[in-house]
Formats: structure tokens, C-alpha cells, sequence
């Protein structure tokens, strides 16, 4: 490997709990910007070091990234509901109704800046469904599978 800096992306369903999967030892989210701004920033952190992007359109901006293993975790509707429900210490109408609108906003804003919809598994190295298996077997299979593709460059 030439350049030895690693990005992970790492889009999720809400709910799925990709976020607490995420953090394999760093992750970087940043605050709602415009795309332009956010696009820059990533690339920045990524120009840098070794990073993992949640959300943020990631696997688009580095989908021709040599160094890049991009992951899209999904997840139940019900084990979603009860996940946010518990999290949030919310009803289970109210995680129905915030899941239904946080992944209507999330497709809209990724189709917006990207025109593709971040659901379609030809963008992702590995679509997990994470319903049933707990968040650090997740992470332990992501980091195997990122030394395994990087361990021959």
C-alpha cells in the first residue's frame, strides 16, 4: 500500500446502531454543512490519517479511493424501533415516526449531492444486516476483513 492511510465509510439505517459499530477506534462525524464545505473537510481529514466517515455521503466522496472499504449497515424495522425506543426513551410510535423521517431525509440528501441512492449495494464493499448480531462482532468482523483486503498492498 502506497499511501498507508485507510478510510472506512460507514452508512447506516437509523436505528441500526452503526454508529456505536463505528467507533473501531476513531470516528469522525462532523455537523450537518453544506455538501461543498463537508466534501472539503473529509477529504482534509482523510488527506491526514487513517479515518472512519459515518454518514456524510462517504462512500461517494472516496468511492474511487484505493484505500477505501465502504460498509452500509441496515438493520429490522422492529429491532430498529425497539433500539431507538430504548435509546432515545421514546414511545415506539415516536422511534417509528423519527426512523421514518431521519432515513427519508438521509436518502433525499445523499440522491441530492450524489444521484444515488445510498441503499443500492453496488456502492458499499460489505451490506451488514446487523439485527442480530451484537456491535463488537461487527466490529471485529469489519477490522479482519479490512486487514485481510489491505494485507497483500
Amino acid at each position: 500500500m502506497k499511501d498507508n492511510k485507510l478510510i472506512i465509510t460507514i452508512n447506516r439505517e437509523f436505528g441500526s446502531g452503526g454508529r456505536e459499530i463505528a467507533y473501531l477506534g476513531v470516528a469522525n462525524e462532523l455537523p450537518e454543512k453544506i455538501y461543498d464545505i463537508q466534501k472539503d473537510i473529509l477529504l482534509n481529514i482523510a488527506s491526514k490519517e487513517s479515518c472512519i466517515i459515518v454518514g456524510r455521503t462517504g462512500f461517494h466522496i472516496f468511492r474511487n479511493h484505493p484505500n477505501v472499504v465502504r460498509v452500509l449497515l441496515i438493520a429490522d424495522y422492529n429491532a430498529r424501533v425497539n433500539h431507538v425506543s430504548e435509546k432515545h426513551g421514546i414511545t415506539k410510535m415516536n422511534a417509528r415516526k423519527r426512523i421514518d423521517n431521519v432515513d427519508r431525509a438521509r436518502e433525499e440528501y445523499t440522491m441530492k449531492y450524489t444521484g444515488v441512492s445510498r441503499y443500492d449495494a453496488r456502492n458499499y464493499d460489505f451490506v451488514l444486516n446487523v439485527t442480530n448480531i451484537p456491535g463488537y462482532h461487527v466490529a471485529a468482523f469489519l477490522a479482519q476483513n479490512v486487514r485481510m483486503k489491505f494485507m497483500n498492498k
